[in-house]
């Protein structure tokens, strides 16, 4: 891996179309937080690790994601403010690691945010068609629904960013609420006769049935947390809100997910949790609500699930927009994209592509006749699942090359150490996530070796622009300040 031959021109970025706004640290954390989905994964992510995973003990592959990302997030946040872009992982791929790399990164992300976005859509469309159902309303095609909602999150992405943050503000807020509040009943009454779950704290129940799958499990539920840089540009003080909402967002989620399944586990016993698990896993936190909290409380949850899919969607798709708007703005796709709007200096131009993607998208996948949960949703998760971390991976080592190459910053905890555990925390997670990814794509072996070849073909296209586009190679990374000072 050739790093060094081509390093960023510490020059600064050209002009361009700019967002703005005026967003802290917590308006970005609920938009990266959103893009989790907190109440989704806890009822629909954790009752599978139970199962699938390592039982009782799957709570603590939440500890051990988040302390692997807090490895990353050190390095990345070390090296933000040397790079005043907003294109997050491939600016700084780029920067690391050069054009090819950068370029190559910038298409692994879209094809990554698009399937994620994808996913989603796919679920809640479902989601919201059974909700309408159970409540006596009409039985219409998922895909139906899934356009209500893509029609709804065109219309926010199109607007200023800070509409955006006071929906996902809201309801974030609830959806995080009434889980915390499931948690404190269920540690309040000591969970059930055999008290509360000891289980995440014994290697031996940890490390049982099948902890690879749990930690991949685990780690999908962070998907988004790393987006805090994207929206540079609309942050205020970017260098110091960036880095403390990347933080923050980590904390927030690792912390998040670890007690609820913690909980979640005590609620059952764990000697009874696992078959809960695996008979119902799709009702088991519905189930929990309302054994716990009353019924009323459980149709509470239902109704929260469908908004939480919805903020998640909205995240992506503020994330993916930036994304294209970036990209424009550096000539890897039209110019036309990094457009600003003149009143809501919104990308709005790569907000509707970012729409009429999703649209093909879904389409295709309706014309196909695949099932939204089990075929859109399972197989576009397990792409994104894959890419992502991969792009960890890649802006782990570009830190390591670009803090050795240019000796900005000294500092050994934030440039090697934190950096080299983050390199070998990500490649054993790749490892785990390519070696099942074909459990991800619905047990099709040939369906996981093409997920897994067009995310390399996404990459190796990188290179190919990079010389059929010098000129818009070296706009991708011409980020570096060059009055960076080295740091002791």
């Amino acid at each position: 891996m050739a790093t060094t031959s081509d390093p960023a021109p510490p020059t600064t970025a050209p002009t361009d179309h700019r967002l703005s706004g005026k967003l802290g640290v917590g308006a970005i954390v609920f938009m990266v937080v959103a893009a989790a989905a907190p109440l989704t994964v806890v009822a629909g992510t954790v009752p599978i690790g139970i199962a699938a995973g390592n039982g009782p003990g799957y709570p603590a592959t939440y500890l051990v994601s988040a302390i692997v990302l807090a490895f990353f997030a050190v390095g990345f946040t070390a090296m933000t403010r040397h790079v005043p872009n907003a294109g997050a992982f491939y600016s700084y791929i780029g920067v690391g690691l050069g054009r090819g790399w950068g370029l190559g990164s910038a298409l692994v992300a879209l094809v990554s945010y698009v399937t994620v976005q994808g996913a989603v859509y796919g679920y809640i469309g479902f989601a919201l068609g059974g909700l309408v159902e159970s409540y006596g309303g009409p039985s219409l095609p998922w895909w139906l629904w899934t356009f209500v909602v893509m029609a709804v999150t065109g219309v926010l992405g199109f607007r200023h960013i800070e509409l955006s943050s006071k929906v996902l503000g809201v309801l974030l807020v609830a959806e995080v609420g009434i889980v915390l509040l499931l948690d404190a009943v269920v540690v309040g009454k000591g969970g059930t006769d055999e008290g509360l779950s000891s289980a995440f704290l014994n290697p031996t129940e940890v490390l049982s049935g099948a902890p690879g799958l749990g930690l991949m499990f685990a780690i999908a539920g962070f998907i988004g947390f790393e987006a805090t840089a994207i929206f540079r540009d609309e942050a205020r003080d970017p260098d110091r809100t960036i880095p403390r909402a990347t933080y923050a967002a980590l904390a927030i989620i690792g912390v998040f997910y670890t007690v609820s399944a913690w909980a979640v586990v005590s609620a059952w016993g764990d000697s009874a949790v696992v078959a809960e698990a695996a008979a119902d896993p799709g009702n088991m936190l519905v189930v929990t609500a309302q054994n716990y909290l009353g019924t009323a409380a459980g149709d509470v949850m239902q109704v929260l699930f469908i908004t939480s899919l919805f903020a998640a969607v909205l995240s992506f798709h503020n994330v993916l927009s930036r994304y294209f708007f970036s990209l424009g703005n550096t000539g890897v796709v039209p110019a036309s994209f990094g457009r600003s709007h003149p009143t809501h200096s919104s990308p709005h131009v790569a907000s509707l592509v970012t729409t009429v993607v999703g649209a093909v998208l879904m389409a295709a996948s309706a014309i196909a006749g695949l099932d939204p949960v089990l075929e859109v949703f399972t197989w576009l998760a397990g792409i994104a699942s894959v890419g992502i971390v991969g792009l960890m991976l890649l802006a782990c080592v570009a830190v390591l090359v670009f803090f050795r190459r240019t000796g900005v910053d000294r500092r050994p905890w934030q440039t090697v150490v934190a950096p080299a555990l983050g390199v070998l925390g990500l490649t054993a997670i790749l490892v785990l996530l390519v070696q099942n990814l074909p459990l991800l794509m619905g047990g099709s072996t040939a369906l996981g070796v093409g997920a897994g070849v067009l995310l390399l073909v996404a990459l190796a296209a990188g290179f190919v622009l990079a010389k059929a586009r010098p000129s818009a190679a070296r706009d991708l990374v011409r980020a570096t300040r060059a009055d960076a000072a080295p740091q002791i």
